[in-house]
């Protein structure tokens, strides 16, 4: 029977990012999923941060050269990747001068959110689809980490919803407790983050009545399943699954990889069954 597959997207990952709660839990997860005959591919943002020459990052050239539309801009996309150190499994760094070069990752150094997160989220989410794609490897299960990722969802229900490679894939949202990035955005997000003739209604699930933007909400309402990533979570995040039916993984400090595993396969048993 073949392995089945498993794209990790994620925001942070140790040791390329400072610690964190989701940047250590994906560092702990990856390895163990894939020690437990699966085959993993991870793929985060190139930021700043991230030294090059002590993590041997090398630029994938068969997979660069794309450009990536943002608000009618075009932003060229560089890959590169590296070994995960004991785990023998490669990393894949999405790489642009423009919005990862910077040495901080969501904050200036008066620690004020970049204007530009938005359209950062919006090209690294996009910029993950399309690489998988040139890829040509099907993930059954796309597990993204973080508001960084929480446009995926979307996209894999709705502009890449006749993508072959993605047919089948269950997409699981890890939701976390942490800093509501969004409330900095303005009222052009839905616009920026349109694609494939995507209509402002495609997005409502990611603005409140009051016409701000409700990331978390947005991934849970796309996603099939949500991870708990932490004892408490920001409140849309909290509302929503206290009444979703859609299968939810509680936190679990002390047994999270092995309830993981659990959890993944009850999701590929739903599938097979269905």
């Amino acid at each position: 029977m073949s392995k089945k597959k498993v794209l990790i997207v994620t925001q942070e990952m140790e040791p390329y990012t400072n610690l964190s709660q989701i940047s250590e839990t994906v560092r702990k997860m990856a390895p163990y999923v894939q020690e437990n005959n699966m085959e993993i591919r991870v793929l985060m943002p190139r930021f700043g941060t991230i030294n090059e020459r002590r993590h041997r990052l090398h630029e994938v050239v068969r997979l660069s050269g794309m450009n990536i539309i943002v608000d009618d801009d075009d932003y060229p996309l560089i890959i590169k990747v590296a070994s995960l150190p004991e785990a023998r499994m490669q990393v894949y760094f999405l790489d642009n001068e423009d919005f990862f070069k910077r040495k901080f990752l969501f904050h200036d150094e008066d620690e004020q959110p970049f204007e530009d997160n938005a359209d950062r989220m919006v090209f690294f989410c996009k910029g993950v689809l399309e690489t998988v794609k040139k890829f040509g490897w099907a993930p059954d299960i796309v597990h993204c980490h973080g508001w960084m990722t929480s446009l995926i969802p979307l996209y894999l229900k709705t502009a890449y919803k006749n993508e072959p490679l993605f047919e089948q894939a269950k997409i699981v949202y890890s939701s976390y407790e942490s800093e509501n990035l969004a409330q900095h955005f303005n009222d052009s997000f839905t616009a920026k983050a349109s694609i494939n003739n995507l209509q402002a209604e495609d997005l409502s699930s990611y603005q409140n009545d009051q016409g701000g933007i409700t990331l978390e909400a947005g991934a849970i309402n796309s996603a099939d399943a949500i991870v708990k990533g932490s004892e408490n979570l920001l409140e849309e995040a909290s509302t929503l699954l206290a009444d979703t039916e859609k299968p939810v993984m509680d936190f679990d400090a002390e047994d999270y990889r092995s309830k993981l595993i659990e959890f993944y396969q009850s999701l590929l048993t739903e599938e097979v069954e269905g």
